[in-house]
């Protein structure tokens, strides 16, 4: 009987280790994937930039744009581009 305990507790610590590593993974990801999509958004910014210099189009890079760019991707992007269309 008194093992049957021990493997139980043992399972239960098994499951909170794995409920905790879980909450501490999760923002991780998310962070991981922001970064990254981030840093594709920063290219796309800066291709269509330079593409944009032939047609004396530019968009700004900041922290905005970026994170525009970022969270939404390519339709951000379009976004940002039909925004500054509208402004000039």
């Amino acid at each position: 009987m008194e093992m049957i305990n021990i493997i139980i507790a043992a399972l239960f610590v098994l499951v909170i280790l794995y409920l905790i590593a879980q909450v501490f993974l999760k923002p991780i990801k998310l962070l991981w994937k922001l970064i990254i999509n981030s840093a594709v958004g920063v290219m796309l910014l800066l291709i269509i930039n330079f593409i944009g210099a032939y047609f004396s189009f530019i968009l700004p890079v900041n922290l905005i744009t970026i994170l525009i760019a970022g969270f939404l991707g390519i339709p951000g992007l379009m976004l940002l581009i039909c925004f500054q269309l509208l402004m000039t």
